[in-house]
């Protein structure tokens, strides 16, 4: 998938008959699951993350796949309106200090069955989709028990009252933006107690480019606080405690630039908040939470092409999303491997075979000059992804623009046909 940029079987045999049909046996076995496929997406995260402090962000991405009403493929409906095809829930793992990606850590990928004609507010959580922020949170825990620390990080749905009381443990931290305005212990809500604490701190950040914005500069406003927030009263799990302490944060674009949308962010979080740098350091924290994004975008449209899947089953195809999920997570490993701060092995993305043919061409593709030679040290992830941008058409310059996803995949499907030539040679 990686050297295809593609998720086609057919693309990725490259016309090989036997190849086609090993792929399809292998999606179609009914002993290769998904959940055994997500097990394995953690091999390397879970080394990668020893002795770190680990933001273990999560977000679920709806993959929409072509049907007719007809043929639905068996698959069920996502989004509005009438688009069928498979949620993937994943968990990324990102070191805090640096902000290197270290890998997938757990998640889920489902289609969904007929509608539960109980009620929502009337299903315990075990019963609602939203338990997988929970469940992927404790499987994640499992995972990365030899970090220093985890911190979970959700985006506006992981937002609700026992997502709070049951993630949170002696070494694991949950931090999520405000979906629900949650009444308090203290009387009111939590956004009219916020906008009573007047604005303690100015910054100016960088917001990354995204598909419905450009970079650029924004003006940040912050203020923060505690709160205790009051158990639902409706709530059907009744083993909940009747309140949870936890601090907020609040960032707002008083003035942005015309026509942009203002960056307004309130977050809670269970880390100790006692200054405006704890302040500004859990937004540090929050802002790499565009990684998952990322991750998304390069399973989709901007990458492997997820969405274009023929394959005519819902099993087969929930089965391919569990597959490409880590393959997009290696493009964004080496796009960040070029000024990663901490260097991971090259064996977290490639074989001891793979290794071996990068390794000569790593001293055939340096020029004379010291500008020209590949800077990073042996056998490191960066080693590995100078060699790869240089065989997608980067011309290895530190001054030159930066390779991307396409420049890395580009790389990869030349770097597929040399791999291939190597095994060759004594043949």
């Amino acid at each position: 998938m990686l050297c295809a940029r593609h998720v086609c079987l057919r693309r990725i045999a490259g016309g090989e008959w036997a190849e086609q049909m090993a792929f399809w046996r292998f999606v179609g076995n009914p002993c290769v699951t998904v959940e055994r496929l997500i097990e394995g997406w953690s091999d390397q995260t879970r080394r990668a993350a020893a002795g770190r402090h680990v933001l273990a962000i999560q977000d679920t991405s709806e993959v929409k796949f072509s049907t007719t009403p007809k043929d639905r493929r068996g698959l069920g409906k996502i989004k509005k309106g009438n688009a069928h095809g498979v949620l993937l829930h994943a968990m990324l793992a990102v070191d805090a200090d640096t902000g290197s990606c270290l890998g997938l850590v757990a998640g889920q990928v489902w289609t969904r069955g007929e509608k539960n004609e109980t009620p929502h507010a009337q299903r315990i959580l075990a019963d609602k989709e939203s338990h997988r922020w929970v469940s992927t949170a404790e499987q994640g825990r499992d995972v990365l028990h030899q970090a220093r620390r985890i911190t979970v990080v959700n985006d506006r749905e992981g937002d609700f009252y026992a997502h709070w009381v049951r993630t949170p443990a002696d070494n694991v931290e949950l931090l999520s933006r405000v979906m629900h305005d949650h009444r308090l212990m203290e009387g009111g809500t939590l956004r009219k107690a916020a906008g009573h604490v007047p604005f303690c701190a100015k910054a100016v950040i960088e917001l990354p480019h995204r598909v419905d914005r450009d970079a650029r500069k924004a003006h940040l406003s912050l203020r923060f606080g505690a709160v205790s927030l009051k158990r639902p009263q409706h709530t059907p799990d009744k083993d909940l405690p009747p309140s949870v302490p936890l601090n907020f944060v609040e960032v707002i674009e008083l003035h942005p630039p015309t026509g942009a949308k203002p960056v307004h962010w309130l977050l809670l979080t269970t880390h100790r908040i006692t200054s405006t740098s704890d302040a500004w350091q859990i937004v540090a924290w929050y802002k790499l939470r565009w990684l998952i994004e990322q991750l998304f975008r390069s399973l989709k449209s901007q990458g492997l092409q997820i969405e274009d899947s023929q394959l005519r089953s819902a099993d087969r195809l929930e089965k391919l999303v569990a597959i490409a999920a880590k393959a997009a997570t290696i493009v964004i490993q080496l796009v960040q491997a070029r000024h990663a701060p901490d260097p991971l092995p090259a064996s977290f993305a490639f074989s001891p075979e793979e290794i071996e043919v990068i390794d000569a061409l790593a001293k055939s593709l340096q020029g004379k000059t010291e500008l020209q030679k590949n800077p990073h040290p042996a056998n490191t992830l960066p080693w590995a992804a100078w060699v790869i941008a240089k065989l997608g058409g980067w011309s290895g310059y530190a001054s030159h623009k930066p390779p991307g996803p396409i420049t890395f995949h580009n790389g990869l499907a030349r770097f597929q046909n040399l791999v291939e030539g190597w095994a060759l040679r004594n043949v």
